[in-house]
């Protein structure tokens, strides 16, 4: 029947209706929460473009994680900020490297939380692209991976290999496998990598460690003050030859079943609010747990106007993870984790 007999406004005349009838919930066990991993003892230092974001030490990391899972957010994805790097992503792979070390200490002293651990190589490359770069490919299958070479100059033409990369991948996600991590999360958009990372996590006797794929990740410009946190930026080019055309939902698509066929255990779409049409697409599409990241400039964007009094910051923080959890994502990995979850209890 149409009006006056219906009404939709009926159940919306207060908070206690609106809760009843409500479609979609927003709980702190669906958010994941990104830390940045540095050297050092006591370092808590804000990333300038991302306001109450920091770079953390491992101690520091520990007390941020145990705060976290107080709060009732029960998962973390770790990114690293090595001491050094080189043309081999050394400090990914290496047993004691940043994100290891830390991986080890959350886990001896935070019960009952998931750590992820993202496995990409440009914050490890001193040229801060995600793989080898393809004048230095002959080099790393002929000497040993500690081997260095010259990144070529920003004037020279370049690629970045795909296949070699897969070994350094494969390696990385062992590494982090052997230091407790829980998921395996590869975000690097090298093809092939889902299948070479479960080949060697199995025979390496993990095969029981899930993998979440960032299988669409699209190359955008929403990441810039990430790149400022994890101090990733490509030192030429960019990432267009494999990250994702921002235009193309149907290749994501593809991605994404590419990566199932694979062994992927779950899946991510990357952005999230400028790609809610893709999450949706997936969700309708496929069974599997899916996540969706909200980037750096996502938070940035909403910091800053919230700053300028031009929003209401923390109705439009929670908005915006309801509206990504509303397009179909299983979990979110939000900058905003920790005060969501204050919100929410």
């Amino acid at each position: 029947m149409a009006f006056p007999a219906n009404r939709l406004r009926r159940l919306r005349r207060n908070e206690t209706l609106r809760t009843l009838v409500r479609e979609t919930r927003l709980t702190p066990e669906a958010l994941v929460y990104p830390l940045f991993i540095c050297p050092g003892t006591g370092i808590r230092k804000e990333v300038r473009s991302m306001p109450g974001v920091f770079n953390l030490s491992v101690d520091e990391a520990v007390k941020e994680v145990r705060a976290t899972r107080a709060l009732g957010v029960l998962s973390v994805i770790l990114f690293g900020l090595p001491e050094k790097k080189d043309e081999v992503a050394t400090g990914a792979w290496a047993e004691d490297g940043i994100v290891q070390r830390a991986a080890r200490a959350i886990k001896s002293e935070v019960r009952d939380v998931v750590v992820m651990g993202d496995v990409c190589l440009c914050e490890y490359m001193s040229h801060g692209h995600c793989g080898i770069v393809k004048a230095e490919a002959q080099s790393f299958e002929a000497q040993s991976l500690g081997a260095a070479a010259a990144a070529p100059p920003a004037t020279t033409e370049y690629e970045i290999v795909n296949d070699a990369s897969l070994e350094l991948l494969a390696r990385t996600s062992v590494s982090l496998a052997r230091s407790g991590v829980d998921i395996i999360a590869p975000s690097d958009m090298m093809d092939g990598r889902v299948g070479a990372i479960r080949t060697a996590l199995d025979k390496a006797g993990f095969e029981n460690t899930p993998i979440l794929s960032y299988a669409a990740k699209f190359s955008s410009g929403f990441y810039g003050p990430f790149r400022e946190a994890a101090d990733s930026a490509p030192q030429f080019g960019d990432r267009r030859s494999y990250q994702m055309d921002p235009a193309n939902v149907r290749e994501a698509m593809r991605e994404i079943e590419l990566d199932i066929e694979e062994g992927a255990d779950m899946i991510m779409v990357k952005p999230a609010m400028p790609y809610l049409d893709v999450i949706a697409a997936a969700r309708e599409r496929f069974d599997l747990p899916l996540a969706a990241y909200q980037v750096s400039g996502e938070y940035a964007m909403i910091e800053a106007a919230a700053r300028n009094q031009w929003i209401d910051r923390e109705r439009v923080m929670m908005e915006s993870l309801l509206c990504i959890r509303r397009a179909g994502a299983s979990m979110i990995l939000t900058y905003y984790a920790k005060e969501a979850a204050k919100l929410l209890a």
